[in-house]
């Protein structure tokens, strides 16, 4: 409980006290007034303030406006025990929706608590404490178990496990080694690591991740959007109701105007949207919080409401669904053996730094003896030539082959084949392909289950590798060999087929795929190891890189959104009833005050539910 908070909790109990002594005196007439007004003072001081405050600014109608005609009306009527308690009641509301909008902000700080508070930085042979923001590129940082990792950079020296818990949502720990990126906002759990930066503190992973989070309550949902414009016209039209109230019934049936006017208070107090105006915006805010523990960055409730109505999801292939990184899947010699056929290509491939060279160097599984190797020659858009013991080796594709004049044959399998001839005579292939990433078959299968309707991949790939992996995933549609100009165009189509009130959202990673992000309807980048244009372009990011969290994230928005719909029918069903017995004269403060207070308090406590994730 914060300070403010604990200084309302002493000043209502005081209250509480006063007001009690108020009622166990027996005393009549203006002192009797006089012994209410110290509780009903003490008590509801600050809302008159407030509600004189805005009046002077010309905000009238709100819930301090609400509450200050209720209860001084109901002292004009006579009803003092009635004014005190009204004010005590909804003061009391007030403190538990402000202890309960705080935890909720609380819980949100607390799962994107990664802001660096100093760097190690290694100056003339000593460690120097400074700020993240004074430290450059290349600079040598040092993160000592327990610590939190400051900037981005790569591991110079040492070696770890990494938790990436507060920024990916996994629980397990990454092992981090020499040569390995790591991102800032992680904590070093047991070696000692020295790491050379790679960007300054104000475009590392951490400030963007706490700049999107701290900026996506400027972008409003549609749901919020409504209920601002409701607000606006609402209680000015209670306002006016009440007054109607207060004034027709007698005039017109001749009843008691001390009756109706209390009816009319009564109408007032139950009035306040108190639980709209508050309850769905912290609805989206904590969907937003729980996306963000679970490792999904949204951008804007704007975009957590429109996940709600995805349709159509349209996949890039490479560091989306697929790794990224190429591995030798089979090797098919022809007279030689599979290891010989490896070692010659491996061999001939040594000076190379493409990377199918380094996935033949991988799949080798040694250091290759560059003294075996002479008179290599790279030929642009077919492959490599090279002298290995002495003999002419060739590898590369079919073109090549027919230059070295060897007879070859295509593969049956899918992927980038390598054919090595030896002396000119035929000696085999191998085939390199990129590896689909292990989740890449459950986001699809999850997607579905999701109800959506259509899964798109778009890729600039060859025509059987991308057949090969929309058939493996189980994709509705694939469309390859696309340029980033041809993959705008092929949106442009799809957004046209979809339904008019459904969403398409595009998953890539590549600066390629920034175009094609910012035009489909919600733009969604994998973070871990995408580009930093595609994740500019992008309206939500998926941090660990895993594309099964689409679904989850699909979950969360439509968790989100209904429960801002339980929200609104609940407040609005319970207050219309209330306002018709409040009317009917079947109402009184009490149930008044249940109806604004109370109300209130469950649409609170309901909104923090979408802080919880777990068991999605």
């Amino acid at each position: 409980m914060s300070k403010k908070q604990r200084r309302t909790l002493v000043r209502l109990i005081i209250g509480a006290a006063a007001f009690a002594a108020a009622l166990l005196i027996p005393l009549g007439g203006v002192f009797r007034l006089a012994l209410f007004l110290v509780p009903y003072f003490v008590i509801g001081g600050d809302v008159l303030l407030r509600a004189l405050r805005n009046i002077a600014h010309g905000q009238v109608f709100d819930e301090n406006f609400l509450m200050a005609v209720a209860t001084v009306g109901a002292f004009c009527v006579g009803e003092y025990p009635e004014g005190v308690a009204v004010m005590l009641f909804y003061q009391v509301g007030e403190l538990f929706q402000s202890y309960a909008v705080g935890r909720s902000r609380q819980s949100i700080s607390a799962l994107m608590d990664i802001r660096p508070d100093y760097a190690n930085v290694r100056r003339e042979g000593e460690l120097v404490r400074v700020d993240p923001e004074e430290v450059a590129v290349d600079d040598l940082i040092v993160v000592k178990p327990g610590e939190r990792v400051p900037l981005d950079g790569v591991i110079a020296e040492g070696s770890s496990t990494l938790d990436t818990a507060a920024l990916t949502g996994e629980s397990l720990p990454r092992d981090a080694a020499p040569g390995d990126a790591v991102i800032s906002g992680c904590i070093n759990l047991s070696g000692l690591l020295t790491v050379r930066v790679s960007r300054v503190y104000g475009e590392s992973t951490v400030a963007k991740i706490l700049d999107l989070v701290e900026n996506a309550s400027s972008k409003k949902a549609k749901a919020e959007n409504f209920i601002t414009r409701f607000a606006r016209w609402y209680t000015p039209a209670v306002v006016l109701g009440a007054a109607l109230l207060a004034v027709v019934p007698p005039l017109v049936t001749g009843g008691s105007f001390s009756m109706w006017i209390h009816r009319a208070l009564i109408f007032l107090v139950i009035s306040c949207p108190c639980a709209l105006v508050i309850s769905v915006p912290l609805s989206f805010f904590g969907g937003i919080g729980g996306a963000s523990k679970y490792g999904i960055l949204v951008k804007g409730s704007n975009y957590l409401e429109a996940l709600a109505g995805t349709e159509t999801v349209v996949f890039d292939k490479t560091g989306t669904l697929t790794k990224g990184s190429f591995r030798v899947t089979a090797v098919h010699p022809d007279e030689i053996s599979e290891d010989r056929l490896l070692e010659l290509a491996a061999l001939a491939e040594s000076y190379s730094s493409h990377p199918i060279a380094l996935s033949l160097r991988a799949a080798y599984g040694k250091e290759p003896d560059e003294t075996r190797v002479s008179g290599v020659e790279e030929v642009s858009g077919r492959g490599v030539k090279a002298t290995v013991d002495g003999r002419k080796v060739c590898a590369g594709n079919g073109k090549l082959m027919d230059e070295a004049g060897a007879v070859w044959h295509d593969c049956h399998l899918s992927g980038t084949t390598v054919h090595v001839a030896v002396d000119g005579e035929y000696a085999g292939h191998i085939v390199i392909s990129d590896e689909i990433k292990e989740d890449a078959r459950e986001a699809v299968s999850a997607l579905r289950e999701a109800g959506v309707r259509k899964t798109v991949m778009l890729t600039g790939d060859a025509e059987p590798v991308a057949a090969q992996v929309a058939k493996e995933l189980g994709l509705d549609e694939y469309h390859a060999g696309l340029l980033p100009a041809d993959k705008v165009d092929r949106m442009e189509r799809l957004l046209a087929e979809k339904s008019p009130r459904g969403v398409l959202a595009f998953v890539g990673d590549g600066i390629n795929d920034a175009p094609v992000l910012s035009r489909a309807d919600i733009g969604i980048a994998m973070g871990g190891l995408g580009s930093d244009a595609a994740i500019e372009a992008a309206d939500v990011v998926i941090m660990d890189d895993r594309p099964s969290k689409l679904a989850a994230a699909i979950k969360i928005s439509r968790r989100t959104l209904a429960i801002v719909r339980q929200n609104i029918v609940f407040a609005l069903a319970v207050k219309a009833l209330v306002l018709l017995l409040g009317a009917l004269g079947d109402a009184n403060m009490w149930e008044a005050v249940f109806a604004d207070v109370g109300v209130s308090v469950i649409a609170i406590l309901n909104a923090t539910r979408a802080l919880n994730v777990k068991n999605l």
